[in-house]
């Protein structure tokens, strides 16, 4: 599917379901049925050659899903095994249904006793869209194993142990090498610690009409790199340094002077037209020598940098600003300008202590441990319910939001929040926030508005990463490797 696309929470789901029975005529077992096929057709085409498949059966109607699965697998001559959690086959009238199809046919069912057996594909029908707890000890003891288990995972719907609304694992979680989803996508799977336990994702929408879906808000948008193209159109021939607009860079206090470089490098490589930076004078030099299409000021006060503010379109603010009088009392000046503001790193730090807000033109870009501090809450809970967090922190500032990390969120003011399904463990790396700043500054001074640059600059900036990563590997990049990738990403060919 082209992106951007829709993503639902699991209360969405259950009324998609609900609405999928009804069209089936009312059968709820036909929908069950689909599932189940869909699922048998998913391990046929990945795993074609398994011969021993081992179905983990919880006794909800994920469950029930199993067993349907694990039915085909029989009929079509595999040695299948199904195993539930206790000596509770299931608890749904569907699940009991299924679960009988599976012995009427000559299946065998047996508890979990702590050893799975030998197999070529395991399949986590454990736990559906429902679970937002941690596992008890009997299930827990189950995931172990199947994570222990050299056989690839196929987990059905969702990982068992992650909620599919925020991408949280309360506890262990199934760690699978593939999930299909049923209906429609989770967002919980795109964000967070799912991203470590769902793997590869598909979608069966099981064949429900257009209708089922009309009327529902979605959760979230999706965006991958397919996206990136649709945010830049190509410039009018007549384009000059002016109509692409003019950013300044403030930041690098003593010692710091490594992070303006950065974003004011990145600001320039996006197509910032014209690029200032207001800097500590030790690092005027070692700017100037590094990008010299950079022009860099040395100001020591709120008074030197007053013309600089006069001439500029854009502010990004935050890379090595430090949090003493002198990055505190340019944030102040920065934020009393009718400038629109890029905020972040210390900056966000300093809000996060003064209490103040910020506007509707302006980005914010915290990390999770900043926006805990602007939230007052740790950062376990900022990482326990991204989106929660992500919404909340817009609210608080009143800005666009970017909540930075392992499937980034975007938040705006009465807009469902996006995230961006690109990016890789390798920008993991002290910097990357502050290319990340001069990329959504840049593209606020060509022009868009600000939910739209926080969108297309987190996804330029992550899709960047990965091809950086794809040169020499994920481990050792470095901010400036993105620095060529960026120039080629934000750049449509010329028909």
């Amino acid at each position: 599917m082209q992106s951007p696309f829709p993503l639902y929470a699991p209360d969405q789901l259950r009324e998609f379901e609900a609405r999928g029975i009804r069209a089936c005529g009312g059968d709820a077992g036909a929908l069950m049925a689909r599932a189940g096929l869909a699922a048998w057709q998913c391990v046929l085409k990945h795993w074609p050659r398994a011969r021993r498949i081992v179905v983990a059966c919880g006794r909800g109607n994920n469950g029930g899903d199993g067993y349907v699965l694990a039915r085909h697998a029989l009929a079509s001559g595999l040695d299948v095994r199904v195993l539930r959690l206790d000596a509770h086959a299931a608890r749904t009238p569907l699940a009991m249904q299924a679960h009988d199809a599976f012995i009427a046919a000559g299946g065998r069912v047996a508890c979990f006793d702590g050893e799975l057996g030998d197999a070529d594909v395991l399949v986590d029908a454990v736990f559906g869209i429902g679970l937002s707890r941690a596992p008890d000890a009997h299930a827990s003891a189950l995931i172990e194993a199947i994570n222990r288990h050299p056989a690839p995972v196929l987990a059905l719907d969702v990982p068992s142990g992650i909620d599919a609304r925020s991408g949280d694992a309360p506890g262990i979680a199934v760690i699978a090498e593939r999930t299909l989803q049923f209906i429609a996508r989770h967002r919980g799977l795109r964000t967070g610690t799912a991203l470590d336990h769902a793997g590869d994702l598909a979608l069966a929408a099981l064949d429900l009409p257009d209708t089922v879906f009309d009327g529902v808000e979605l959760a979230a948008l999706a965006l991958r790199a397919d996206a990136l193209p649709g945010f830049f159109p190509l410039r009018p021939r007549d384009s000059h340094k002016g109509r692409n607009g003019h950013v300044l860079c403030i930041g690098g206090d003593h010692g710091s002077g490594g992070a303006i470089l950065l974003a004011a490098n990145a600001a320039l490589r996006s197509g910032a037209g014209l690029l200032s930076v207001a800097t500590r004078a030790e690092h005027v030099p070692a700017l100037l020598a590094r990008r010299p299409e950079a022009m860099a000021h040395a100001v020591d006060d709120v008074a030197q940098l007053a013309p600089l503010l006069s001439r500029a379109s854009v502010i990004a603010i935050g890379p090595g600003l430090g949090q003493g009088d002198w990055g505190r009392q340019l944030l102040e000046a920065a934020l009393a300008s009718a400038l629109p503001c890029v905020v972040d790193a210390d900056a966000l730090n300093l809000l996060a202590s003064s209490g103040q807000c910020l506007r509707g033109q302006d980005v914010a870009t915290p990390h999770p441990g900043e926006a805990a501090r602007l939230l007052g809450i740790t950062t376990s809970e900022v990482q326990r319910d991204r989106f929660a967090a992500a919404q909340a922190l817009q609210a608080r500032l009143g800005c666009t939001l970017v909540l930075k990390g392992a499937g980034s969120i975007i938040a705006s003011a009465g807009q469902p929040p996006s995230v961006i399904c690109a990016g890789n463990p390798g920008m993991a790396v002290g910097g990357m926030g502050d290319v990340l700043t001069g990329i959504i500054a840049a593209l606020l001074a060509q022009g868009m508005a600000a939910g739209d640059a926080a969108l297309a600059g987190a996804l330029l900036h992550a899709v960047a990463g990965d091809a950086a990563a794809r040169e020499d590997g994920e481990r050792g990049l470095l901010p400036s490797d993105l620095a060529p990738w960026l120039r080629r990403l934000a750049n449509p060919m010329r028909r």
